[in-house]
């Protein structure tokens, strides 16, 4: 089967890419511009990824969605949250959280832009790199707005396009065992909400990486594969 690959250049994203060259002859691989923090960085680190694998990379701008977006992860006006890491398993806090980073529609509309691209090219699959630790708190990365955004999709394209997640399932300690079974380029990745020279360490995006690096490195006997965060 053919796929396009939803490829943010993040822990996720990057495991299901690695996932889907094994279970899919991938077309595309797309990265969305939508004015975020860390836009230029993500599509650096998707660049590489897909260089990597020897994949056909793509960049596509949706500007429109910064200007309707009021939240920290595009307003570099507003203070991005940095929680403890102690409260990444609290619902209370992690919703907070999510709501000043949340984006209008944006898994929604990026998964229908795909679709686009999949019937165009033929490719029955879209890719993404969803992951059940954040489904918790982002309703737009669960196994229930998978098969309800299939169920469209079987009518919005001729094709019947749907959406798979390799990592739907799977928590970032569980990701990151299943990328390093997989050799995945993790020098390659950016998990991090800013745009700086390396990641901050302080976004709850790179508190979930190191946090999941730490224990992923405690099971494997120590082992060390992302660097300093």
């Amino acid at each position: 089967m053919k796929s396009i690959v939803l490829l943010s250049g993040g822990l996720d994203s990057t495991v299901s890419l690695a996932c889907a060259s094994r279970e899919s002859d991938i077309v595309l691989c797309l990265t969305f511009n939508y004015g975020q923090r860390a836009s230029q960085n993500e599509i650096k680190a998707a660049a590489s990824l897909a260089r990597h694998y020897g994949l056909h990379h793509q960049v596509v701008e949706i500007p429109f969605l910064k200007d309707i977006t009021g939240t920290a992860l595009v307003k570099s006006d507003l203070d991005l949250p940095e929680p403890e890491i102690a409260a990444l398993d609290e619902l209370e806090a992690c919703n907070a959280s999510a709501a000043k980073v949340w984006v209008p529609n944006r898994n929604g509309l990026f998964i229908n832009i795909a679709a686009a691209f999949a019937e165009s090219y033929e490719a029955q699959l879209v890719v993404t790199g969803f992951n059940s630790e954040e489904a918790a708190t982002f309703p737009d990365n669960s196994a229930s707005f998978v098969k309800s955004i299939n169920e469209s999709l079987n009518y919005s394209t001729l094709n019947h396009v749907r959406v798979v997640s390799y990592t739907q399932r799977l928590d970032k300690v569980d990701i990151i065992k299943l990328g390093l079974k997989m050799s995945v380029p993790f020098q390659y990745i950016w998990s991090c909400y800013r745009g700086g020279e390396k990641m901050c360490g302080r976004c709850e995006s790179c508190l979930r990486l190191k946090r999941a690096a730490n224990l992923a490195a405690l099971d494997l006997g120590g082992m060390s594969f992302l660097g300093e965060i």
